[in-house]
């Protein structure tokens, strides 16, 4: 099954994220077969993050789950929030990278 994960950042986190972004690079790739799209969310272009989404191709909702509580961002305590929702993919021709 297909889903996006989109993570919302605790406020005034942006010194933790950029300490923190090569450790969770280097994990995202690790998991290239399982997070096939990854990156933050800004509300303007420039600005800081405040946030991430992935697409995820997982067996279940609890697998997801288990994936994201070992990412850097997770485990050190950056997200906030995390939203998991089962994705249907529009034009399933089109590659997703």
């Amino acid at each position: 099954m297909l889903f996006l994960i989109r993570f919302t950042d605790k406020p005034d986190t942006l010194a933790r994220r950029q300490a923190l972004l090569d450790a969770h690079v280097a994990w995202l790739a690790g998991r290239r077969d399982t997070v096939l799209v990854a990156g933050s969310l800004r509300v303007e272009p420039g600005e800081a993050p405040v946030g991430g989404a992935w697409i995820v191709e997982a067996p279940g909702k609890a697998d997801v789950e288990a994936l994201y509580q070992t990412d850097p961002f997770f485990v050190h305590g950056l997200r906030e929030r995390v939203e998991i929702l089962h994705w249907s993919k529009a034009l399933p021709e089109r590659a997703l990278v």
